[in-house]
């Protein structure tokens, strides 16, 4: 008994938590008139509680080294309880020996459409749908956890891959409305939840994966001891980026990942040898023309 209670006094002593996500979560209901504001502040604490109060792993964090992210709900419109909302998530892990935190995720959601009552109680339940907000949380709390484990071991993320692509699947059969269906299905758009899991999921975009860990692992995370040894491994991997875009045109994931990455790279490049600038500018104006102002940063 002494044993136990000596064990649990310095687990907390050191701020050892079962939670992973330390998230900040915001309701905009700018665009909301003549609404009770309390439904979404109830929403707002809700949400923000079921995410970072629910353990998603068997893992253990401690307080500093739980994955910060950011997640903020549009609210665009209400009716008869079903909202119509836009979500922007980001996420980030720090950089090895710096103060610097890379971003993971910078994520929107054009389509998170959920059917929700002051007070409703948000809670997940593995491998049972109870309702689309639930499952859209979950799905996104493990796609964080997939990219920051990809980020630290080859192919670490698997199993929260995973766990999105159950939910995926649980939500393609499950009753909602229209609305919020969008997203979850397999031919509506090739930007959505499910094209997104898809690629994760596809052997095909293997090799993108183990070069997402070489980005982080051993490009980043060496670059404070040196940072022309880790640029040059950002740079040889980045040709990837390119093949994985054009095996299959206009690849989800590759545009996920830019849009996360984009002035990163820009950063990263500008500092380059001249033969990097000028490979890392093909490359990146190839796959995201979209950006040229942007990457011409890294040639000037």
């Amino acid at each position: 008994m002494k044993k136990t209670i000596i064990a649990i006094l310095l687990l907390l002593a050191t701020g050892i938590s079962a939670q992973e996500l330390n998230c900040t979560v915001t309701i905009n209901s700018d665009k909301i008139e003549g609404t009770n504001k309390s439904v979404f502040e109830a929403l707002q604490q809700a949400i923000s509680d079921y995410i970072n109060n629910n353990r998603w792993t068997n893992m253990t964090f401690s307080e500093k080294e739980k994955i910060e992210c950011n997640l903020m709900i549009i609210v665009n419109s209400i009716n008869d309880n079903l909202y119509l909302c836009e979500m922007q998530l980001q996420a980030k892990r720090p950089v090895f020996n710096t103060s610097y935190s890379t971003p993971l995720l910078n994520f929107k959601d054009n389509a998170f459409h959920f059917t929700y009552q002051e007070f409703d109680r948000i809670e997940y339940q593995q491998n049972v749908f109870t309702n689309n907000l639930t499952a859209m949380l979950a799905y996104y709390v493990y796609l964080i956890l997939g990219h920051d484990c990809d980020s630290f071991q080859k192919l670490g993320g698997s199993p929260y891959f995973q766990a999105c692509e159950d939910i995926v699947n649980s939500c393609q059969s499950a009753s909602m409305t229209a609305e919020e269906q969008k997203g979850w299905k397999a031919f509506d758009s090739n930007r959505n939840r499910y094209a997104l899991i898809n690629n994760l999921q596809d052997e095909a975009f293997k090799k993108y994966r183990e070069y997402y860990y070489e980005y982080h692992r051993l490009g980043l995370d060496i670059m404070a001891a040196n940072a022309a040894n880790g640029r040059a491994i950002i740079a040889k991997g980045l040709p990837i980026l390119r093949e994985t875009n054009r095996a299959r045109p206009a690849t989800y994931v590759v545009n996920v990942f830019l849009d996360a990455k984009s002035d990163e790279l820009t950063n990263i490049f500008e500092k380059g040898t001249d033969k990097e600038k000028k490979d890392a500018y093909e490359i990146l104006m190839d796959i995201d023309p979209t950006r040229n102002n942007l990457y011409e940063r890294i040639i000037k």
